[in-house]
């Protein structure tokens, strides 16, 4: 084992350690990585399949898991942040890719059609998922912008880095570090990130997959003017949407407005926005209120 994993799977710990969080780790495989996913596991009741945004790991949801007892809690780490593996072409069919990575990590866990929590790219992929296999997706609470919905793009930092070679020069010019993760943190309007939350970020930069992928991930997704046409969640297709979805809205999310939140949610057949405090992350500092809500919504669908 390297000890960059060794690093990420201490400092993983501590983070749940930090909230209280008894998880079990789960190692699953799936074909479309060419190795295995790594899934945290918590908890006992009906299913809740747990995505996360890009370059972040599962257990950066831990202030939010700790809110929701009653419920079997699978938070999974995406392909190359954390323990799950990944292949270097997994961008390059991005889409296809996203679909077939969680229709398979559901297979390898035994659940048919579970609820979803999401926040950005993780929001983006479950919608993927929803469209594609809408057997799969009971419904969807999704906290913080999905990543490319409507008319959103992401902020200028990381338009320059998905340009290529630009970001594989920024990179290797602004190397991990405590103050990159913290300028990171102000970027998503999360700023101050708890010590246990800033140290799980770093250490999964660290790992030795991070770079390429996500970097491919953004050049997929982005160019410097905006998001790339093709791969944004449209307002027609999220009028296919018919799960019942739960959005949790940061009134100073700079990935996109209160506006494009309620956009979306009237573009979509069942849904309902709650608008809290909080940049991109707000489950962070809003768990406790965002939590009660989840937990009505999710006991209602059941």
């Amino acid at each position: 084992m390297t000890e960059a994993r060794q690093d990420f799977i201490a400092t993983q710990q501590r983070m749940l350690d930090r909230y209280g969080i008894e998880a079990e780790s789960r190692f699953v495989d799936v074909p479309v990585v060419e190795g295995q996913a790594h899934v945290l596991v918590s908890g006992e009741g009906s299913a809740v399949m747990i995505v996360n945004g890009i370059g972040i790991p599962a257990a950066m949801w831990a202030p939010l898991m700790a809110e929701l007892g009653g419920f079997r809690l699978f938070a999974v780490d995406l392909p190359a942040y954390g323990l799950t593996d990944t292949t270097l072409g997994f961008a390059e069919d991005l889409r296809r890719n996203a679909v077939r990575f969680l229709d398979e990590v559901l297979d390898g866990l035994g659940l048919e059609s579970p609820a979803f929590l999401a926040n950005s790219l993780g929001s983006l992929w479950t919608n993927w998922l929803a469209l594609d296999r809408p057997e799969r997706v009971k419904v969807m609470v999704h906290v913080g912008c999905p990543a490319i919905v409507l008319d959103t793009s992401a902020p200028l930092p990381m338009r320059l880095l998905s340009a290529r070679p630009l970001g594989r020069v920024l990179t290797r010019l602004r190397p991990p570090s405590e103050s990159q993760v913290e300028e990171l943190s102000r970027m998503v309007n999360e700023y101050p990130l708890t010590p246990e939350l800033a140290d799980l970020i770093l250490a999964t930069e660290r790992l030795p997959d991070f770079r390429h992928t996500f970097l491919s991930m953004l050049n997929a997704l982005l160019r410097l003017r905006g998001s790339r046409p093709a791969m944004r969640l449209t307002a027609e297709q999220l009028t296919r949407v018919t799960q019942p979805t739960l959005v949790f809205w940061g009134q100073d999310d700079p990935f996109g407005s209160v506006e494009v939140g309620e956009r979306m949610v009237k573009a979509m057949p069942d849904a309902e926005l709650h608008v809290v405090g909080g940049g991109h992350a707000p489950w962070l500092t809003q768990a406790e209120r965002i939590g009660p809500i989840v937990m009505r919504f999710l006991r209602q669908h059941e």
